[in-house]
């Protein structure tokens, strides 16, 4: 009789699996709402850290006059030679 019992829960056992499982997780599942109680309130979602940045970015531009620009000329000053001119004697 036990080989037969074996055998039989062995060819069955997927069937008898997922049904199984299903209600054990289901009652788990609203046994643990019914101890916790209300649900909890949903928890304000925090911005990307683009947006963050974004926002950081537009508040520092916020406070300066944008017409206010540094020349072509200033600029021009402080871009570092170029890397072949390195070994060329400097023309004074």
């Amino acid at each position: 009789m036990w080989p037969f019992l074996w055998m039989t829960v062995r060819t069955y056992a997927p069937y008898v699996t997922f049904p199984v499982a299903f209600v054990v997780g289901a009652v788990g599942y609203h046994l643990e709402w019914f101890i916790r109680g209300d649900s909890p309130q949903p928890a304000e979602e925090e911005k990307s850290i683009s947006e963050r940045r974004e926002d950081r970015k537009l508040q520092e531009i916020a406070g300066k006059d944008l017409t206010e620009v540094v020349s072509l000329k200033e600029k021009l000053e402080f871009t570092p030679r170029a890397v072949l001119n390195r070994n060329r004697p400097e023309k004074s």
